[in-house]
């Protein structure tokens, strides 16, 4: 009988963290697609792509959260603008930091442009829910 209970307990031990959206490889960010108001961000082993409503971005290796469910990572930001593109016209691109706070399902992003040291804006984006993105025209 106490070996039963302690296979039990061992069992449901494990399984606690089994939903966790930083996942089970201490605290990396679940792949897919997390969606939030003006921002949409796909989530692979290797980093991110961003793509909000005039710009875009990538995060340039992968998302793992501290304990605490901080993370600071690095990629590049992109703007965009209205109108047709010319096919020598250089992108608008720039090095960029992703300073987030994972909480359970939800990620929120503060993105800067380090070169300028501008702070574009806090996102905050759901694993699985679509993102709302209104496209520079």
């Amino acid at each position: 009988m106490g070996q039963t209970r302690l296979l039990l307990l061992t069992v449901l031990a494990s399984s606690v963290g089994c939903g966790n959206p930083a996942g089970p490889d201490r605290g990396r960010v679940n792949e897919g697609t997390w969606g939030g108001d003006h921002i949409r961000l796909d989530v692979t082993a290797a980093g991110a792509r961003a793509e909000y409503d005039c710009a875009h971005g990538t995060i340039d290796q992968p998302l793992v959260a501290d304990p605490q469910g901080r993370l600071s990572v690095t990629g590049t930001h992109t703007f965009e603008r209205g109108g047709p593109i010319r096919d020598d016209e250089a992108a608008n691109r720039h090095p960029a930091r992703y300073d987030g706070q994972l909480i359970d399902d939800t990620l929120q992003l503060t993105v800067t442009v380090t070169d300028t040291q501008q702070t574009l804006g806090t996102f905050t984006v759901k694993l699985g829910v679509a993102s709302r993105l209104l496209k520079c025209l």
